[in-house]
């Protein structure tokens, strides 16, 4: 399907045809000039899609993780128990954002580089 351009002078056309509602979706293209026209005159502009052009829905990368059983407690808030390494705080938070989408050893890894960057192994 071809892309449908509006101009400012299209938008000054539709407000005195008085359409003061405009549609906009993947094929239809306002120019900077039509924006700010649109604005001016009270044209409202409704997105067919809320999410900008740059944020494709992808919903294999936006569905919720269960938790893993071994990260049903939260750690935010608590105080440091002096016995449990910055490592294993790590370990427990990641697991608690990501459950068992994450590699263990891929993770051992990972913190294991990070601590040594900062000097805090």
């Amino acid at each position: 399907m071809s892309k449908q351009f509006f101009t400012e002078r299209d938008i000054e056309d539709l407000a005195s045809q008085g359409v003061f509602t405009l549609t906009i979706g993947e094929n239809v293209v306002l120019t900077e000039l039509a924006f700010e026209k649109a604005q001016r005159l009270g044209v409202k502009l409704i997105q067919q899609h809320q999410l900008p052009p740059s944020a494709p829905i992808r919903p294999y990368l936006s569905e919720t993780v269960a938790p893993s059983p071994s990260s049903q407690h939260h750690t935010a808030g608590l105080p440091l128990n002096k016995d449990e390494s910055l490592r294993e705080r790590i370990r427990i938070a990641v697991r608690a954002k990501l459950g068992d989408q994450v590699d263990p050893t891929l993770l051992e890894t990972i913190i294991t580089r990070v601590l040594d960057n900062i000097g805090a192994h």
